[in-house]
């Protein structure tokens, strides 16, 4: 294959037939999917970013109500990516997966903007006072809502997956520009972010809600339509395994079966194929380690409990210990992604009450302070990648600069430094609520909405380490078969830390608002304890902190052996002369 000039991983069109490197792949082809990336990106935080003030101030729910919808939108936005994974892995692959799911998409923010446009869809106003929306209306809304969340379940996983598989990791001269791929993809996420929070925030509170939505509406069609002139140089991966994902299954179950049996002393006699069956193949040969021995039982050769199925391979027994160190580090993502959730809902909030005048005549909306999250990711991550890498790779050796791991925990531990802020600027401004005795729920606190900007800089900062480092680690780390679904432990971890945000919230108003109490987090945010709410939050952040640098110490990383080179450890690869160019776009 490599003779002839076809790609070495086995990559093949559309139609299954191999590809020649130089024509397909590389930047060349990822130029056509960031696009989508960017508008899809713009669409998602056009509406997230300032749904909570929609759903208070035109369906009229209260800050609790509105909050907890938020979050579980948000949260099943990250979490349908797991079904559309599965469906990618195992039966129609990532293109068709994306394809499919992309009509879901488009067709769900066709209705939400049909939602907030029509008249016959939204609450009548007379004379400024709006009334309560029907039941059907809000049907109608959340439908629209949650059809973006089945069209994002088959599109997030597979979209950045598809872009990683353009890049062969059998060629030296590739691999080298993958090290960056997924740092630019990440930078074309924030680029349509921050379009959303800076334009689109500010077209829907002052030119109208039908316009901010059928902007980014028409913007993710022609998105599409780009993504698709370049399917005749796109790579696919071959589905290697009927089902990959079974084996997340088969392998514990045979494990407990033969949970009797004595294991080797020597890991070699465990039942493995030899390293020629996986080159014939096209397979990578994942190397044993001693974590989670007790799965190494699925694998033992004589005397199992079922004579009619062949033991599993150690490669199989390995994928399926790689997932489980997966969910480990997973776990002690959650609280970080519970603070990143913040942003969207009671930061926006908070911001309401402040002073938001730019200048006499321009107010800033309080949803378009998340721009400056974006921004700060958008200068950091050129930084970064040209920077901060070439130089911690000369100190370090490792291509990346530092492990996939250490990026994590400099990214959690900026966030906990953005949390304590946030906590000392909420302090800052209840004071300032009781010198001046401001009661009511519309007073505008005399205090500048920039004083909320050191965490949201903050949190976009710390977003270039653990939000990119998640991706890729999750990406890496994963079984060769089963990387979409890998990805979506990024996703569903964002999920989760939105439901985490959701029960909190219910929890903390219903626990400090009982017996006439006054609640942390109420409808007047003027006159609650919000202050304690981010107090708590800093509390249990810094204990993350030590539970990650637990999960980190116990956490092997991925060696695939391959013929020529022996094995090769994902994420301590022995340096070699990789190219410092500004960008690393090559194509």
């Amino acid at each position: 294959m490599e003779a002839k000039g076809y790609t070495q991983d086995g990559t093949v069109d559309l139609r299954g037939r191999p590809v020649l490197a130089s024509k397909t792949g590389k930047w060349k082809a990822c130029a056509f999917l960031v696009g989508y990336e960017a508008f899809e990106r713009m669409a998602f935080y056009g509406v997230a970013s300032n749904l909570v003030n929609y759903l208070t101030t035109q369906l009229h729910e209260d800050t609790v109500s509105s909050v907890r919808n938020v979050n579980n939108w948000s949260g099943a936005v990250w979490m349908t990516p797991i079904l559309g994974a599965y469906i990618a892995d195992s039966y129609i692959g990532r293109f068709w997966t994306f394809t499919v799911s992309s009509l879901f998409y488009v067709m769900g923010m066709m209705l939400l903007t049909l939602a907030v446009s029509l008249k016959t869809l939204k609450p009548t106003c007379t004379n400024g006072i709006c009334s309560k929306a029907s039941e059907s209306q809000i049907a109608f809304f959340y439908i629209a809502l949650y059809t973006i969340a089945i069209g994002a379940g088959g599109t997030k996983p597979n979209i950045s997956t598809f872009g990683a598989d353009q890049f062969d990791d059998f060629d030296p001269h590739e691999k080298k520009l993958k090290v960056s791929f997924f740092n630019w993809w990440m930078f074309s996420s924030f680029l349509g972010a921050l379009i959303a929070t800076l334009g689109l925030v500010y077209i829907q509170e002052n030119l109208g809600w039908g316009l901010g939505y059928g902007i980014p509406t028409v913007g993710i069609l022609l998105s599409l339509f780009i993504f698709y002139l370049g399917t005749p140089i796109y790579r696919h991966k071959v589905r290697k395994s009927k089902s990959p994902a079974k084996d997340l299954i088969h392998v514990p179950v045979t494990a407990f079966k033969n949970r009797k049996l004595q294991l080797p002393d020597n890991p070699s006699d465990l039942h493995e194929y030899e390293m020629q069956n996986y080159t014939n193949s096209g397979k990578r040969k994942i190397h044993h380690t001693l974590m989670f021995r007790f799965l190494d039982k699925a694998a033992i050769k004589e005397g199992t409990a079922d004579n009619s199925r062949p033991p599993c391979t150690v490669t199989r027994v390995e994928a399926v210990k790689l997932v489980l160190g997966m969910i480990l580090i997973w776990l002690v993502t959650l609280v970080p992604n519970t603070i990143w959730a913040q942003i969207n809902t009671l930061f926006v909030k908070q911001g309401t009450t402040l002073d938001r005048r730019v200048n006499s005549r321009f107010s800033i909306p309080a949803a378009s302070l998340g721009s400056f999250v974006t921004l700060s990711m958008l200068l950091s991550v050129p930084m970064y990648d040209r920077y901060f890498v070439p130089f911690m790779r000369k100190k370090t050796g490792n291509p990346r600069g530092i492990t996939l791991l250490q990026r994590l925990g400099i990214g959690f531990v900026i966030q906990v430094a953005a949390i304590g802020i946030a906590y000392a600027v909420e302090v800052r401004r209840m004071h300032v609520i009781r010198v001046h005795h401001i009661t009511g729920p519309k007073e505008v606190v005399p205090m500048s909405i920039f004083w909320l900007l050191p965490q949201y800089i903050l949190l976009g900062i710390a977003d270039v380490f653990n939000a990119i480092g998640l991706l890729e680690f999750f990406y890496d780390q994963s079984p060769e078969d089963m990387q979409s679904l890998g990805t979506t432990f990024f996703t569903s971890g964002i999920g989760v830390g939105n439901f985490l945000n959701s029960l909190l919230v219910t929890m903390v108003d219903k626990i400090t608002g009982s017996k006439g109490a006054t609640s942390w987090i109420g409808d007047n945010l003027n006159n609650c304890h919000l202050d304690l709410y981010y107090g708590f939050l800093l509390v249990i952040s810094i204990l993350n902190i030590g539970a990650f640098i637990w999960a980190s110490s116990k956490y092997i990383y991925k060696k695939e052996l391959t013929e020529d080179e022996g094995y090769i450890q994902i994420d301590r690869l022995k340096a070699k002369p990789f190219d410092t160019s500004p960008l690393g776009l090559q194509v």
